[in-house]
């Protein structure tokens, strides 16, 4: 951010009334200077400190949302050049390129098989979001109808591509409710492109041949009121686009370079005669630093990788990913069927479920908040003590669903037991094994 928690604070109402979830108001302003709370929390900022503040507080590349519905999502509102300093926010928006003189048998044929590519990981659905319309012969009827296709009868989001004004026009009013991005404006079209997104209130791209010259387009652009931009180089060789992305993130972080702190949106699949190179080269650009990279296809052998890179590369490394807290059911299991206990960092509960699932016993997991801490973590932390686990146990509710009073502990977590059984005096407590591929081999031994 660019003002201090005190300089915040000045502009607040001062009133402390806790409504944004802090007991002060300068608690607030320092959260709001850390990237710990947003502005809106505060129900009771005048509009003109809000203007202020919104202006100040903007991240160096504007966060830019396209889509709606299932698949909307935001690209750019980064803040650092490495992941490793403090997160990357907008995930890299994966599209497939379509043209518009493709039959429309056809495209319905694409749509499903490319919705049916979700996959998923940790507790989170991956898929790709955006379809890419092309426009190839100027035809706009031909290119709404493709369009209004996509946006009615998918869950996908849509980059309306083409050169003429009209054909996007036509495109962009059918379409509207889906919030496409159009692409582009150039130096031949920013006028008008500028203004039919003006009126329209849709994000647009912009596209030029040199960083340089994006500068200017830009700029005329921004000067018309427009904020939501997305920008390409033009370039489509992979050494010159690389640097380019490197030189467009630079400059928005590090000289505060207004005119390029935007998202970018780059075209592997104008870069490759296949989809394998298509898919080396966005798994680069995923890294560095596209906010969205166009395919010619997509196929479950290039999708998923790409999906899992960009899961790994925009999953915050100072926040464990974590499951929620409770009671779950593994294989449908009785009032008989065995009780184990663990941590809620999400790796543990996919690997531990897993394993149970395997083993085909049915059996009730319990899910402690640890903070997303793993089970030697959060003991060592003394967030997976035998009285702390002993308290959730008993608080749970697993008594209201079970007719035993047996809990399996990780074998990680065995120096808990005596805390446990003074915690839970009824309860026998059983070690498991120190490694999950051994939970099969355990739970049909006890049964």
């Amino acid at each position: 951010m660019g003002l201090t928690g005190i300089q915040i604070f000045k502009m607040l109402p001062k009133t402390n009334c806790g409504e944004c979830g802090v007991p002060t108001c300068l608690a607030f302003a320092m959260n709001l200077a850390s990237g710990k709370a947003e502005l809106d929390a505060c129900p009771y900022v005048s509009d003109e400190a809000r203007e202020q503040l919104a202006e100040a507080s903007a991240p160096p590349i504007r966060p830019v949302a396209i889509g709606a519905g299932e698949r909307a999502f935001k690209v750019g509102g980064e803040t650092v050049m490495f992941r490793h300093e403090k997160t990357f926010y907008g995930p890299t928006g994966i599209a497939a390129m379509v043209s518009s003189d493709m039959d429309s048998d056809a495209l319905d044929k694409k749509l499903k098989e490319w919705n049916a590519l979700q996959y998923e990981r940790v507790g989170l659905n991956l898929r790709p979001e955006l379809v890419a319309l092309k426009d190839v012969n100027g035809d706009s009827g031909a290119f709404t109808a493709l369009a209004k296709k996509i946006a009615e009868e998918s869950e996908f989001g849509l980059v309306l591509m083409s050169d003429k004004v009209d054909v996007i026009k036509a495109a962009a009013d059918a379409t509207a409710f889906k919030k496409p991005l159009l692409y582009a404006a150039t130096a031949d079209n920013a006028e008008d492109m500028g203004n039919l997104a003006k009126e329209s209130g849709l994000p647009l791209a912009v596209k030029a041949d040199t960083i340089d010259d994006l500068i200017g387009l830009s700029d005329k652009l921004t000067g018309m009121g427009l904020k939501d931009l997305v920008l390409d180089t033009g370039s489509r060789e992979m050494k010159q686009l690389f640097e380019d992305q490197v030189a467009l993130r630079r400059a928005a972080l590090k000289t505060g370079n207004r005119s390029l702190g935007f998202p970018t949106i780059t075209f592997p699949c104008e870069m490759a005669d296949n989809l394998d190179t298509e898919t080396l080269i966005a798994s680069m650009l995923i890294a560095k630093y596209a906010g969205i990279v166009v395919l010619s296809d997509f196929k479950g052998e290039s999708i998923f990788p790409l999906l899992l890179e960009r899961l790994n590369i925009f999953t915050d490394p100072q926040r464990p990913m974590t499951v929620t807290e409770g009671i779950y059911e593994i294989g449908g299991p009785d009032e008989n069927s065995p009780v184990m206990v663990t941590t809620n960092f999400s790796l543990t509960y996919f690997i531990v479920s897993g394993e149970i699932e395997g083993s085909r016993v049915p059996s009730w997991l319990l899910i402690m908040d640890t903070e997303g801490l793993s089970v030697m973590t959060a003991w060592a932390a003394g967030k997976f003590s035998g009285d702390v686990v002993g308290m959730f146990v008993k608080k749970c509710g697993i008594t209201d669903k079970v007719a035993h009073k047996k809990i399996i502990i990780p074998g990680y977590a065995a120096s808990i037991s005596g805390e446990m059984e003074e915690e839970l005096p009824d309860w026998e407590i059983m070690i498991g094994p120190r490694d999950a591929s051994l939970i099969p081999k355990f739970l049909k031994d006890m049964g």
